[in-house]
């Protein structure tokens, strides 16, 4: 039996955001739209896959019994879209690459060089973002390929993978603070000096530690203002250590440094093109 990509996907999607309306408008589709291509799907399986009963959809147990089937075809597809754009050699003219300052500079720079040379004629985008807001660049079809911190959950139309060159993220404080005078420093300590937070533009809502805060979507504008005294922040040691002019110390604090494990991430409804599948190839092939 055949089931069409788009009832599959309005399934998916309903599941991932709670609702059919959240579908349609993460699909730019009418709500009658995923209404009507969840119930075709109910009627070729002959289940019934959400209880309507309620203000929300609710999967019931026939429909999570599909959905691990439903998401096995989709990234089934997705590996067939990835092999037809390999083996077409097809290159996209544009590749536009959106990258997190928490992975260090020296990590992407040997690739672009061999990217320079092996692809001269693309026209190549660099992008700085962060968490909620690399995601948004890919889903929006802004940005081809991310690189960012591994996140709690990924919405279902884009892929991620692992790379085995993370990151390290301490707490640093201008060094002529009192603070950084101390031989251990306390979490309740910090929390009486102005927190440096980072804030997306997708979520300006993400909580801070619990003191005053001064909040930035750039992990290079929190070190900036860290070197300015203007309070204690949570950044990269690369960064630091590369752009820091020595002014920061990082603080002895329990539990830190921390390690940071980061994706790669792109479009599985837009797949990148040869070009950026090569670039994602490099990025995940790379070793600390």
């Amino acid at each position: 039996m055949h089931f069409s990509p788009e009832s599959l996907e309005a399934f998916l999607q309903a599941v991932e955001t709670g609702s059919f309306s959240a579908a349609a408008r993460k699909l730019r589709k009418s709500q009658s739209t995923i209404s009507n291509a969840i119930a075709n799907l109910e009627a070729d399986l002959g289940i019934t896959l959400f209880d309507r009963s309620s203000r929300q959809p609710v999967l019931t147990s026939q429909g999570h019994r599909v959905l691990p089937y439903v998401q096995s075809i989709i990234a089934a597809s997705e590996r067939l879209d990835e092999v037809s754009v390999r083996l077409a050699g097809n290159i996209e003219p544009r590749l536009s690459f959106v990258l997190s300052d928490v992975w260090q500079t020296a990590h992407h720079e040997s690739i672009l060089k061999r990217f320079s040379g092996k692809f001269p004629d693309i026209e190549f985008e660099c992008l700085i973002a962060e968490d909620e807001d690399v995601i948004d660049l890919i889903q929006s079809g802004r940005a081809h390929v991310g690189v960012l911190r591994v996140q709690e959950r990924y919405p279902v139309d884009v892929t991620v993978a692992r790379l085995q060159v993370g990151a390290e993220m301490s707490i640093f404080l201008h060094r002529q603070h009192e603070l950084a005078q101390l031989p251990a420093v306390e979490l309740d300590q910090l929390h009486t000096v102005r927190q440096l937070c980072l804030k997306t533009y997708k979520d300006p809502t993400r909580q801070t530690g619990g003191g005053p805060a001064w909040s930035s979507p750039s992990l290079l504008m929190l070190l900036e203002m860290a070197e300015q005294g203007f309070g204690w922040g949570i950044l990269p040691r690369w960064l630091v250590q590369q752009f820091g002019h020595n002014v920061l110390k990082e603080l002895p604090v329990a539990g830190w440094p921390q390690r940071i494990d980061v994706d790669v991430m792109w479009s599985n409804k837009v797949p990148p093109g040869a070009a950026g599948r090569w670039m994602i190839d490099q990025l995940r092939a790379q070793q600390a």
